[in-house]
């Protein structure tokens, strides 16, 4: 079986899914070259409701602050506590143990609106 496909935003948070209606939230690697030495990692609250396009928490690197934005509406089901005390898996591992949150979807059809692999790929190139 495939891994299932991995998702982008233009605010380079990359979303997988995990489960029926759940999805895994990260920023790109990409983003963490940008950013710098990651030290210090906010996330939001397990049970905490968030919205699309807003703000759920902040990457704080070495050169500057940062929003992560929720590319999704539903549910924290999971927060990364291993970030606490290891904040730079986001920079070792962005895509894998530096993943930031779990939530669950409040309407699975929304991961139709993000970009694919391809598009999130010439997004970056245009940078």
């Amino acid at each position: 079986m495939a891994a299932p496909e991995i998702k982008y935003t233009e605010e380079h948070e990359w979303v997988q899914s995990v489960g029926d209606d759940t999805v895994r939230i990260g920023i790109t690697d990409y983003a963490q070259q940008q950013l710098g030495d990651v030290v210090f990692v906010q996330l939001p609250e397990t049970g905490q409701q968030v919205t699309a396009g807003d703000s759920m928490g902040e990457v704080e690197s070495t050169k500057s602050v940062s929003d992560i934005y929720a590319p999704v509406t539903g549910e924290v089901t999971a927060g990364n506590t291993a970030l606490e005390d290891q904040p730079e898996l986001v920079n070792s591992d962005a895509a894998g143990d530096g993943w930031m949150v779990e939530i669950r979807l409040a309407d699975p059809d929304q991961l139709a609106g993000l970009l694919d692999a391809e598009a999130y790929q010439n997004l970056i190139d245009q940078a």
